[in-house]
């Protein structure tokens, strides 16, 4: 399949999830995000910096509202970010998401602060990503905007980016492009995919 039909096939298996399926498959993600033993010690790592992508309900994204709420719970002194979509430059910009941050949705339905926020923001350490679907190499499909990937392109080397899927790994991805920066991990409802970056990376 070309990336558009990947597009396509997965958005309509994500759309026939329920609102129950989606609440318990983003609470097993959450789960096995806490349990792996590298990811944990990321971290506790000093100065830990997680950015994360707020999910657009009308597409059925992964819930990361229950990782925000642990982090928050039990590492507190991690500071997490998220971004804005500037739709003119194709960027993402960075800003602290704190309990006080008011959101509301934009016209896509990603949610954005309301009011001011703070974008002077440290270097996240790690990144949580979204998508499609992602293959057994690392690949991943997005919606096609390549936000992300200019996103990721600019991180350090040392930072983990980490997809969350509902559904397994395809074999493979073939219409794979210069620009396409692949994850180090991501985790579906079974386990924790890693590749040979995130081991380096340690």
């Amino acid at each position: 399949m070309t990336k558009a039909d990947i597009r396509r096939h997965y958005k309509a298996r994500r759309a026939a999830l329920s609102p129950a399926d989606v609440a318990a498959l983003s609470e097993q993600l959450a789960e096995l995000f806490f349990a792996d033993d590298q990811i944990r010690a990321y971290l506790n790592v000093p100065n830990a910096v997680l950015h994360t992508f707020l999910p657009i309900r009308r597409q059925q994204e992964v819930d990361t509202w229950h990782i925000i709420r642990r982090l928050r719970a039990e590492w507190p002194q991690i500071v997490v970010l998220s971004s804005i979509t500037d739709p003119a430059t194709h960027a993402l910009t960075s800003f602290r998401l704190t309990p006080d941050t008011i959101l509301t949705e934009n016209r896509w339905g990603i949610p954005e602060p309301a009011g001011p926020v703070d974008t002077n923001v440290p270097t996240p350490t790690l990144v949580l990503v979204p998508l499609l679907a992602f293959d057994t190499q690392g690949h991943r499909v997005g919606y096609g905007g390549g936000y992300y990937d200019r996103f990721l392109s600019q991180l350090p080397r040392m930072c983990q980016t980490i997809g969350l899927s509902f559904f397994p790994a395809l074999s493979r991805l073939d219409s794979i492009e210069p620009t396409d920066v692949p994850l180090t991990a991501c985790i579906e409802p079974a386990q924790v995919v890693k590749w040979s970056l995130f081991n380096e990376k340690s």
